[in-house]
């Protein structure tokens, strides 16, 4: 069971999104809240799987404070627009991933399910143009500067995985670009987490474009 704590400031909003969710079975709603202070009280109270955060109150400052109560409670940001500075915002503040308010209900299912368990989401069809967008805004690396001994720690293979992360890259296009097991993918994707010290998927393409392994590019 997922439990799931729903934050949005329009009573109607937060009345479809529980009636969504406790219809299945493996989802419960166990707490609204209508603006981040209240977000972040509740979160601490009732230490929900995932927050399912509306961005456009003060969601990024209550994604900010949830994630650095370093409690088990994963954000999942929703937004009516596709690419804005709010999402870059969320993301740097912690958030597990993001979706459109406009979302199909399974995707929305879908992606409460992938974050409860530890993966990062973002829009499908919006995960490159993010990624490149996120590029051209967020400030380069890669200038001769002594190496992060996070990315001394990694291993060559591991290190191509993380660029294929920045990259936007799925671990069913990692695994036949590498010529490896899904499986095998996920483990070296849960290493190289560990040794960046990354939350989740969306915290390590940060880290890439951070550290100038991942770049805009065509295609």
């Amino acid at each position: 069971m997922t439990t799931v704590l729903v934050v949005d400031d329009q009573p109607l909003q937060r009345y479809g999104f529980r009636m969504l969710l406790d219809s299945v079975p493996e989802t419960e709603v166990v707490g609204e809240a209508a603006h981040g202070a209240e977000a972040v009280r509740k979160a601490a109270e009732l230490r929900p799987d995932v927050v399912l955060m509306d961005v456009r109150m003060d969601g990024i400052e209550a994604t900010r404070l949830i994630v650095a109560a370093g409690g088990r409670s994963r954000v999942l940001v929703l937004t009516t627009f596709d690419i804005d500075e709010y999402v870059y915002a969320a993301l740097r503040a912690g958030a597990s991933g993001f979706l459109l308010k406009d979302a199909r209900p399974e995707e929305l299912l879908a992606g409460i399910r992938a974050v409860a368990v530890g993966d990062a989401v973002i829009a499908p069809a919006l995960t490159r143009r993010l990624l490149h967008e996120f590029a051209r805004i967020v400030p380069s690396a890669g200038d001769g500067s002594a190496e992060d001994p996070r990315l001394s720690s990694l291993t060559d293979r591991e290190r191509e995985i993380l660029v294929a992360v920045g990259k936007g890259w799925s671990n069913g296009e990692i695994a036949g670009h590498f010529v490896l097991s899904e499986s095998t993918v996920k483990t070296h994707v849960g290493r190289v987490l560990s040794k960046i010290g990354a939350r989740d998927r969306i915290q390590a393409v940060i880290f890439a474009y951070d550290h100038g392994l991942a770049r805009p590019h065509g295609g």
